[in-house]
């Protein structure tokens, strides 16, 4: 019999990462571990309370995920998938609240910047408009609660675990509201999962010499070889002035050539790292609606 997976996500039942976790592992066996931040994510795999994780790292209205560049670098675990997943953000009150009761909203600083058009008229007119720490825990605070004239901006999952209802469907301002997922191990889960994957994808970080053109030095290798860059993302060095890490996703069709590519840059750079090679996520299909 298959052994449970234990999954570690950012936030609480109903959050975004369990909706992309459950699509990642669908048709598994599999228990949710939460974490209330990313950091507790991170240390959830490094002590082995969980078997793999799933932790957000980019969304296409508000960007890159900064902080969990640092912690993926940092943990030195492993990228072993990736799942893109339409963002539909909801607002949500206990049963029978109605516009005009509400008084406040909560949800996760992202969340509120993916809805701005929708919360702004609503803040001009006194209702306030509150950080939190994870949209779906938002919603279970109302419903634990019984908190009235307060509604929480998350997930339809969110709504309907913790019994609650959807005021507003859809209210983020971009309906093409994506958010990209990494799915992360340590390398002995890595290397069990992507013996039955047909790998076209990578993730690496590499440090260069602060000399002119280095950078384009290593892009122009990587499009010799035919390698599509599809995310570079700059880190800085913590306690170097002007100093950068970058972050590089690379998709491939030729794995040789892929290795050729990387052959040929690593004595461009100062460190080269193998974040993950894995298969690459399928973007979601955009909603015309």
């Amino acid at each position: 019999m298959e052994k449970i997976k234990k999954i570690a996500i950012q936030g609480v039942r109903g959050a975004f990462h369990e909706i992309a976790t459950r699509r990642f592992f669908q048709n598994q066996e599999i228990e949710i571990v939460q974490c209330l931040t990313f950091n507790d994510l991170f240390d959830s795999l490094l002590f082995g309370e969980s078997d793999y994780g799933v932790v957000a790292i980019e969304n296409s209205l508000v960007g890159s995920i900064i902080p969990n560049y640092a912690l993926l670098r940092n943990s030195k675990l492993k990228v072993l998938g990736e799942l893109f997943l339409r963002i539909e953000q909801n607002l949500i009150v206990l049963p029978n609240e109605k516009m005009q009761d509400i008084q406040e909203i909560y949800s996760h600083p992202m969340a509120i910047e993916q809805c701005l058009e929708f919360l702004n008229p609503m803040r001009r007119a006194g209702v306030r408009i509150l950080d939190s720490e994870d949209t779906a825990l938002s919603v279970k605070r109302i419903a634990d609660q019984r908190l009235k004239g307060v509604a929480a901006i998350g997930s339809s999952l969110a709504a309907e675990i913790y019994g609650l209802e959807i005021l507003q469907k859809n209210i983020q301002t971009n309906k093409k509201n994506f958010t990209r997922f990494l799915v992360i191990s340590n390398e002995l889960n890595y290397q069990i999962y992507i013996q039955s994957v047909e790998k076209n994808k990578a993730s690496l970080y590499f440090k260069l010499p602060n000399e002119e053109g280095s950078l384009s030095q290593v892009l122009s290798v990587l499009a010799f070889y035919k390698i599509n860059l599809s995310k570079i993302q700059s880190l800085p060095i913590v306690g170097t002035e002007w100093e950068y890490m970058f972050y590089i996703d690379l998709v491939f069709s030729d794995y040789e050539k892929y290795q050729g590519a990387l052959a040929a840059i690593q004595p461009l750079t100062i460190e080269l790292t193998i974040l993950g090679e894995y298969q690459k996520g399928e973007r979601p299909v955009e909603n015309k609606s």
